[in-house]
């Protein structure tokens, strides 16, 4: 059911604490925390706590939740002082455009630069 936590989801794993991760913040509707693979010297994941297969998903049912991630977006971005210099908020869609975790998140990569279009 959407919403709900999926038995075979890495990020529901990471929300629920089965699955170790670095965390760097939580609120009663998100959990960030540092990217394995860092394409920047800030790379956090921002997650909500419900499970929805993409963005695209969570905004419909869950507005608010969407919302509240790109508000956690900002404070991680601030947490690691790249909101006066710049940083990207990143949702990929599907497997065509990189994702590869089907639960709904938000990358927030700063610490360097950016180039536009990304490749």
């Amino acid at each position: 059911m959407a919403g709900e936590p999926q038995a075979d989801c890495l990020f529901c794993k990471i929300v629920s604490g089965d699955v170790p991760a670095t965390i760097v913040r939580e609120s009663e509707t998100t959990v960030a925390f540092r990217d394995i693979n860092p394409q920047a010297p800030t790379h956090v994941l921002v997650i909500p706590r419900v499970h929805y297969p993409d963005a695209v998903t969570l905004a419909t049912a869950e507005p608010a939740v969407a919302a509240d991630i790109l508000r956690e977006a900002a404070a991680v971005a601030a947490d690691d002082k790249v909101d006066a210099t710049g940083y990207r908020v990143v949702f990929n869609t599907g497997s065509g455009a990189g994702q590869t975790v089907f639960h709904a998140h938000a990358h927030v990569l700063g610490g360097r630069g950016l180039n536009w279009p990304p490749g």
